[in-house]
């Protein structure tokens, strides 16, 4: 069933309605739960509903009405339907970014990038295992994801090796946050392209074995004709 694009009116009520009573601290705000469903609609295999909600909404959360319910759900169908639509077209989806805090002017890209890579995990298929040989290429594409949710530094310390210098740090991030908008849509497509069948040649005519006459018409054999090595 085809449904009609979220407005900004309707993201401030999703935004309303997330942060209502009926939802515990499991429950992601917006810009993490647009991530997240970023991860899913790029999946290199579909992830259902039945796993995908949960993971945004929280478990159990305690509705307060049946209208509650079915209006939250909608608008996160919707929201997922217009991220879907938008990655299958080729279009870049602007990541909603919150402040990291009240009144800041610095936005929390560390949640968002966070978010996309609990994404990544929802899936039965493990991301770098369904990449194979390509592996490598998929690291590099979610790299500035690792760098802005504070991943790789993590990993790096704790692997004993030596971390960025402040200013090398501040060029990097300031790279990663650069490269963000155009994420989703990179990551999309590099899965696209690896479901695609490999191509084969096709012969539009019959194989000429080397002792069936030449088809020029000399009356030779191909391997005596133009089949011959030069």
């Amino acid at each position: 069933m085809k449904t009609s694009p979220l407005t900004a009116a309707d993201l401030d009520r999703l935004e309303e309605l997330l942060d209502s009573g009926a939802f515990g601290e499991q429950r992601l705000l917006l810009d993490e739960m647009q991530a997240v469903l970023c991860a899913v609609a790029a999946a290199p295999e579909p992830v259902s509903p039945d796993v995908w909600i949960p993971a945004v909404l929280g478990e159990s959360p305690a509705w307060e009405s049946p209208a509650q319910e079915a209006e939250v759900l909608d608008l996160v169908f919707r929201l997922h339907g217009d991220i879907a639509g938008a990655l299958a077209a080729g279009q870049d989806v602007a990541p909603l970014l919150y402040p990291v805090e009240e009144d800041s002017e610095e936005l929390d890209f560390a949640a968002w990038a966070d978010a996309y890579l609990m994404g990544t995990e929802l899936g039965e298929t493990d991301w770098f295992d369904a990449a194979g040989e390509h592996e490598e290429d998929l690291y590099d594409l979610l790299q500035p994801l690792f760098l802005l949710s504070g991943t790789l530094e993590a990993q790096t310390r704790e692997q004993g090796g030596r971390w960025l210098s402040p200013a090398e740090e501040a060029r990097a991030m300031a790279q990663a946050r650069e490269q963000l908008p155009e994420l989703p849509q990179r990551l999309h497509s590099f899965w696209r392209i690896l479901a695609q069948p490999v191509q084969t040649l096709r012969r539009d005519a019959p194989k000429v074995g080397r002792n069936d006459p030449c088809p020029c018409g000399s009356g030779r054999k191909y391997k005596h004709c133009c089949g011959a090595p030069v």
